[in-house]
């Protein structure tokens, strides 16, 4: 017990913040950017959060912060250093690829892609990983300010979807910024079952640097409508977002990506046709948690054209004793 104690009081004295981060991509948070895993505090085969939850990985290292889809990625969002200091590493040159499709192994230990590693005071390091290819900016070496560009959102390393994924260290310990806990003795500190009150949990975070978005909450974070039959790979290129269809398009379809979807959610997609009535409608209860979900409804053509008029997609998500998640699209059919 003696010895638990004192890692405890070890850990809080060791953590306790001499500088204050920034957000560390420019993006405005919940509207084209989202926080979607956190470090994970278990330090077993277990995951676990700073709120006790499960919005991580088992051995997850660091904060991701994720962008809408490959587009955005393609246009550029700039990764920015979180506090002054100075560069002590980079690596440029890796591709964006989706890891699930060439395997870990074939990245060679590189998991964390593209990246820059930064010096601050009192032994406190950050790690921004998965920049793309070729956007590095700085070099080994160099002083920085907090927001100087480092380079660009990517998906190089282990990543599955474009993010940026933030490691913050003290004397080569893995700190979690929510809280300064650390999964090295035990993630000291979370509430049991419970999401922080938005802006209640400040952490290393500068005043503002977070806003409402302190915990990885679930987001209906792209929809759109399509004229052919969607796929989740082409939805998360970016190649489907139709606001206008011709009257003789295949489908008409409503679809939606989603993060941390829980289990026993009602999830429910419909469209309403130019008169307001159903045109397409589902409703779907995962059994289990996701950390990302994917849906779509429609209808084939099957007469000579569509109807002309606006159709409106409305997606929803229903959880018991919370407020329900809601986005909306419009379609124009000539």
């Amino acid at each position: 017990m003696v010895a638990l104690v004192t890692a405890l009081f070890m850990v809080s004295a060791h953590a306790e913040p001499s500088l204050r981060f920034s957000l560390p991509l420019d993006c405005t948070l919940e509207t084209d950017c989202w926080v979607v895993n956190h470090v994970d505090l278990d330090s077993s085969e277990k995951k676990r959060d700073f709120t006790c939850r499960h919005h991580t990985y088992d051995g997850h290292k660091g904060t991701d912060f994720a962008i809408r889809d490959l587009r955005r990625m393609g246009e550029g969002v700039r990764v920015l250093a979180s506090a002054a200091g100075v560069v002590t590493g980079i690596r440029d040159g890796m591709p964006d690829i989706d890891v699930a499709l060439v395997g870990r192994e074939a990245l060679g230990g590189r998991e964390c892609g593209n990246g820059v590693v930064v010096r601050h005071n009192d032994g406190w390091e950050t790690q921004y990983c998965h920049l793309r290819q070729g956007s590095v900016t700085v070099r080994k070496g160099q002083t920085i300010e907090s927001g100087t560009q480092l380079g660009l959102v990517g998906q190089s390393g282990w990543a599955e979807f474009p993010h940026v994924h933030l490691s913050v260290r003290q004397d080569g310990r893995i700190v979690d910024p929510f809280t300064t806990a650390s999964p090295e003795v035990g993630g000291a500190g979370c509430t049991a079952g419970n999401s922080p009150v938005p802006g209640t949990v400040k952490g290393l975070w500068q005043d503002g640097a977070i806003g409402g978005a302190s915990y990885a909450r679930s987001a209906i974070y792209n929809a759109g409508f399509s004229g052919v039959t969607p796929n989740v790979a082409a939805i998360r290129a970016g190649l489907f977002n139709d606001e206008t269809l011709p009257a003789t398009a295949p489908v008409i379809a409503f679809w939606a990506d989603m993060f941390w979807v829980e289990a026993g959610d009602r999830i429910t997609m419909k469209v309403l046709d130019p008169d307001g009535g159903i045109f397409a409608k589902n409703t779907i209860t995962p059994e289990k948690h996701q950390a990302r979900q994917y849906m779509f409804v429609g209808k084939k053509l099957k007469a000579q054209r569509w109807r002309a008029g606006q159709y409106i997609g409305l997606i929803s998500i229903e959880r018991t004793g919370k407020k329900p998640i809601e986005e909306g699209r419009e379609l124009t059919v000539p």
